[in-house]
């Protein structure tokens, strides 16, 4: 009986261990540096320009947050929108739209699109798109996978829908509530000209609507001030490729 008891203690143990290690790995470790491969994530350029992106919007709450720090600053930034969170705020996407921020496709509800067939992929894609196009008017030419996660046989079929993938080169890691200062130096002290930086305007650690965005909301004027400080200018991804292809 004892070694069957000490026989489970381990396995706790280790069982412990391991989601312990996983959730280090997902907060400290960014996984889309091991599928940037065929997608964009930064681009090279001299210029001290950088794409500041938002993921998993539009949020009731927070979205008007960043949008009211953004306009404050006479910055635009890239909103990559969820179709299930434009439903259900049209009114907020729209606003994105109005106020000359650019709109990228981020899948219908985050679900994980390495088990999708190629037509579940493209419906799901589709489908996000006329959403987005009902409630603002735009039709999206990025996208940008939940999580990153996306195979060779993904990538090839959006590529054939006519999208851009667009990944990151500085991830924020915002959703796990950090603070805005570390957020700050953390970025500040990595930055690059041609980087794409991501930041959520919904979302959590275990939610894809939600979270709490205060930080992220604390972080932008304060980051955008630092980068203006440094000479950087903060522009739309459009803007960033536009510049590449001169």
């Amino acid at each position: 009986m004892k070694k069957v008891k000490k026989i489970i203690l381990i396995l706790l143990v280790v069982a412990l261990t391991a989601v312990l290690g996983i959730a280090l790995f997902t907060i400290f470790f960014d996984q889309a540096v091991l599928v940037r491969k065929g997608t964009v994530y930064r681009v090279d350029e001299s210029e001290k320009l950088v794409a500041l992106t938002f993921d998993d919007g539009p949020s009731d709450i927070w979205t008007p947050k960043i949008l009211d720090e953004l306009k404050s600053a006479g910055v635009k930034a890239t909103f990559f929108m969820l179709g299930e969170h434009v439903e259900k705020y049209p009114q907020v996407a729209k606003r994105v739209a109005q106020e000359g921020h650019e709109i990228g496709n981020h899948s219908y509800n985050h679900g994980a699109l390495l088990y999708y067939t190629k037509e579940e992929l493209k419906d799901d894609i589709k489908k996000t798109e006329e959403i987005i196009k009902k409630a603002t008017g735009v039709t999206t030419k990025y996208f940008r996978p939940p999580k990153a996660w996306l195979s060779k046989r993904e990538k090839k079929k959006i590529k054939e829908m006519g999208y851009e993938i667009i990944l990151w080169s500085l991830n924020s890691k915002d959703w796990v509530n950090f603070d805005d200062k570390y957020i700050i130096r953390y970025i500040l002290r990595n930055v690059r000209p041609g980087d794409i930086i991501l930041f959520h305007d919904s979302g959590g650690f275990f939610a894809k609507e939600g979270g709490n965005r205060y930080e992220t909301v604390l972080t932008i004027p304060r980051l955008i001030e630092k980068l203006k400080e440094k000479g950087y200018k903060c522009v739309t991804i459009t803007e960033l490729l536009g510049q590449e292809k001169q």
